[in-house]
């Protein structure tokens, strides 16, 4: 028989045998599907009920140590030579030459640039002319001044014996009088001179624009050929930096401190503060410096004083404007809390701890916090000598938690996390 049978080409007998035949095999797969359904259930339910709890997470902690440490106290620097001497042209003259390397480090007395000196040399030239004509002028003052002398000296006896007239006598003494003004003013004509020609020669030799003191030079501002005089802008800048001076600003607070803890001596303060400069690139520098000199005032606006402190600078390595931080032992705290700064969270501006009670379970507990110590933080409230704290790990914790407690492990300077 066809395994397609259309209901309409059937008896009516046929399809009631039908029926008969197809009845069980339906309520045999149902029965089937049941089964299967169940034994997935059952399945299911068993290893559902065989899940078992994770673990408590693992963290380090590390001890809350008690000891005495010194408080380090740091600021921005900026770096800025003992000596800024800004060099001008003191005549007005063209610009011929540059005499030095910009850059270089020249000496004292040292040419920078030179001006052109012709014009300078003829006004030299012209001053010594005036005062030479000024020491003939006196000369001839001078000359007639004895003509007039002798004049007095022998109409003065003819007056008295009437051999003259007393109007001949009167015309010689005035004769002298005039003779005696005008080598006075032949004597000043030729100071005026001398002065001149100091003058001129003082000029001509501003056309040499010399270094005032020893340093590095900048790179020049002028040309050759510029026109160059004392309303122009400056020509370069000598620094003396070795020395060289770190400015920085520390509150006043912080001043009023050093000051009570060295018994308020500026000079104990320059003798026991040693700093300690952090370049820019991070690098320690290998020199110490020391407190140079503390500003007059406290900037009104900012509630700080500026600071100097000097530091060797072989080799002119460090220059000014660079920056850097400057530090300092301020003091001593006894028996300072120190957890790892790691340790410490930072939330809505308050600092949070998670210690870890005897029982294993963790508490989140707020701290107040002083200054770092290395890789350190003194705590200043919150906590206890001895207490666990977790150091790696807390974002895993949290409050109530239970852990597994291991040994802090430092992790190696540098180390990339």
């Amino acid at each position: 028989m066809s395994p397609l049978i259309h209901a309409s080409s059937l008896s009516p007998g046929q399809s009631a045998s039908l029926r008969t035949r197809i009845l069980p095999i339906g309520r045999m797969r149902l029965a089937s599907a049941l089964m299967v359904l169940a034994v997935v259930c059952s399945t299911g339910c068993g290893n559902k009920e065989q899940v078992a709890a994770p673990p408590p997470p693992d963290v380090e902690v590390v001890e809350v140590v008690q000891r005495d440490v010194p408080i380090t106290k740091d600021w921005v620097a900026t770096l800025d030579g003992f000596v800024n001497a800004q060099v001008r042209a003191q005549v007005s003259g063209y610009l011929l030459k540059q005499t030095y390397r910009n850059g270089a480090f020249v000496r004292k007395d040292a040419p920078l640039f030179q001006i052109d000196p012709r014009p300078f040399q003829a006004s030299l030239d012209q001053a010594k002319a005036n005062l030479a004509q000024a020491q003939g002028n006196l000369q001839q003052a001078q000359a007639r001044l004895g003509k007039t002398e002798l004049d007095v000296a022998r109409y003065t006896p003819l007056a008295k014996e009437s051999a003259i007239s007393q109007q001949e006598l009167d015309d010689a003494v005035q004769a002298n009088l005039a003779a005696k003004a005008q080598v006075a003013s032949a004597k000043a004509a030729i100071e005026a001179a001398k002065a001149a020609v100091e003058t001129a020669q003082l000029n001509l030799g501003f056309t040499t624009i010399t270094s005032p003191v020893d340093g590095v030079a900048a790179i020049a501002t002028a040309q050759v050929g510029d026109l160059v005089g004392p309303q122009t802008s400056t020509l370069t800048t000598v620094s003396t930096v070795n020395p060289i001076l770190a400015n920085f600003t520390p509150s006043e607070q912080e001043y009023l401190n050093a000051m009570r803890v060295t018994g308020g001596s500026e000079a104990e303060i320059q003798r026991r503060l040693v700093f300690e400069l952090t370049l820019a690139d991070g690098s320690t520098y290998p020199h110490k410096g020391r407190l140079y000199a503390v500003n007059r005032q406290v900037d009104v606006r900012t509630g700080a004083v500026l600071l100097q402190a000097s530091f060797p600078n072989p080799g002119n390595v460090l220059r000014p404007g660079g920056f850097g931080r400057v530090s300092t032992v301020a003091g001593i705290q006894r028996g300072a809390l120190l957890v790892p700064q790691r340790a410490v969270s930072e939330l809505q501006g308050g600092y949070l701890v998670a210690v870890v009670g005897s029982d294993n379970k963790v508490s989140i507990r707020p701290v107040k916090t002083g200054p770092r110590v290395g890789t350190m933080w003194v705590i200043t409230e919150g906590l206890k000598p001895g207490e666990r704290v977790v150091a790696e790990g807390t974002q895993r914790v949290r409050e109530g938690a239970q852990v597994n407690p291991k040994p802090f492990q430092e992790k190696p300077a540098g180390k990339n996390l």
